[in-house]
């Protein structure tokens, strides 16, 4: 049996849908049904034909923000849609903002909700949900009773996004009610990130460097072998918290989850945390001086040897090549 509709949480990024939207859009059509996407921003009419590409038939629309922080206003005015909508199952990627969303619109329609899901199948009329634990050793499929909408989250990457070759959603606009002191906070200013190259979790080369790199100094040979590969750098969580390097460079359970074709673990001994955030890499390739360090249990090709002699090769031998 299939679901009758079910709604996608959109969010956007540079004019167009962000991948993980894409990736629950692909999951929504294989669930059967009609797939219908729910976005907050201006920019509706723009991203709809991408949207509409990959599954959704409809876009409900919530563009009078008046520069609130949208948790509290979009969680009240999907709400109010649903009433009339009455889908079986929203799905949200496990963002900030899609969080913020889900967890205020739990409480108006008192549903529960799963989060940190990485798969969503239907039983019967029933919504089951599938959540990693133990540092990805152990499965769980939940399933969700107390009647639609069902209301779950998902990890990046945990579906591959395909076009479907669909034609432009339809914007339905959907008024966004007052909701008084609740959604009083406003967005001052607006900050982007400085950055070159493929972004993290959509590179398809990542090399990530770790505390075998000895100090933040030497991270720069992380950056300087990304770039020539044209990838992203990436990091592990022990230099993230030393300080070395950003928090949007951590790959990992609490950061960016990474299933590039090509994986580069440098000097990263392999805490399960990390092995979690990368080991859907379709190659992974270690170098680490101790050849007991768990990363090598899911490498493809490990280099057992002191990263500060085998990086400086590598970017020689790659810069000869031009």
């Amino acid at each position: 049996m299939t679901l009758s509709t079910v709604w996608v949480y959109a969010e956007s990024a540079e004019g167009k849908p962000t991948s993980l939207t894409l990736e629950l859009l692909t999951k929504a059509r294989e669930l059967g049904g009609t797939v219908e996407a729910v976005y907050a921003g201006e920019d509706a009419a723009g991203i709809a034909a991408a949207l509409g590409e990959h599954g959704a038939s409809k876009v409900y629309a919530m563009r009078d923000l008046n520069d609130a922080l949208p948790g509290a206003a979009v969680a009240a005015a999907m709400a109010t849609q649903i009433e009339s909508s009455a889908p079986d199952l929203i799905m949200f990627g496990m963002t900030y903002e899609a969080r913020d969303v889900m967890g205020r619109l739990s409480v108006k329609v008192d549903k529960p909700v799963l989060t940190n899901s990485i798969d969503v199948s239907v039983d019967g009329s029933t919504v089951k949900c599938t959540t990693a634990i133990f540092g990805g050793n152990t499965l769980v499929t939940t399933a969700v009773s107390g009647g639609a909408p069902a209301l779950a989250a998902f990890r990046p990457k945990s579906f591959v996004a395909e076009a479907g070759g669909g034609a432009d959603g339809e914007v339905v606009e959907v008024a966004v009610p007052d909701v008084g002191a609740t959604g009083a906070a406003r967005v001052t200013a607006r900050h982007v990130e400085e950055s070159t190259g493929p972004k993290l979790d959509e590179a398809n080369i990542v090399v990530s460097g770790g505390r075998g790199l000895g100090e933040a100094g030497n991270y720069h040979l992380i950056e300087d072998l990304a770039k020539l590969l044209k990838g992203a750098p990436g990091a592990s969580r022990a230099i993230v918290d030393a300080g070395w390097v950003p928090y949007s460079y951590q790959v990992g359970q609490t950061g960016k989850v990474v299933k590039p074709t090509v994986y580069l673990a440098a000097g990263i001994s392999g805490a399960t945390q990390h092995m979690v955030g990368m080991k859907g890499s379709k190659n992974i390739i270690a170098i680490n001086k101790d050849k007991e360090a768990p990363i090598f249990s899911i490498s493809d090709l490990g280099i057992v040897g002191d990263v500060h002699k085998v990086l400086p090769k590598l970017i020689e031998a790659l810069q000869a090549r031009g």
